[in-house]
């Protein structure tokens, strides 16, 4: 009697990858938490900016309209957060 194993199939990110996703990483880092000239360079990037943005998405194996929306609900949960901080 043979039994079969579900094989785990992995998908291997290239350092191409790898190198893009740190740039996003450090990028979404940026926005969060960055001195004021960065972050305003890191929105402009993620949000308004779509060529670069897409190469770069698309470079490390994102979807970019996908992520830009999950980007999106964060900065809408911030900017709804700061006016109850500021009270």
């Amino acid at each position: 009697m043979a039994t079969t194993m579900p094989q785990k199939v992995e998908v291997e990110e290239s350092a191409e990858q790898k190198l893009w996703r740190a740039v996003i990483a450090s990028t979404v880092e940026e926005w969060v938490s960055g001195p004021l000239r960065k972050k305003r360079e890191a929105e402009q990037f993620l949000f308004e900016d779509n060529h670069d943005y897409r190469t770069v998405c698309y470079s490390a194996g994102i979807n970019p309209d996908s992520f830009r929306r999950k980007l999106e609900r964060i900065r809408s949960r911030h900017v709804s957060v700061a006016p109850a901080i500021a009270a």
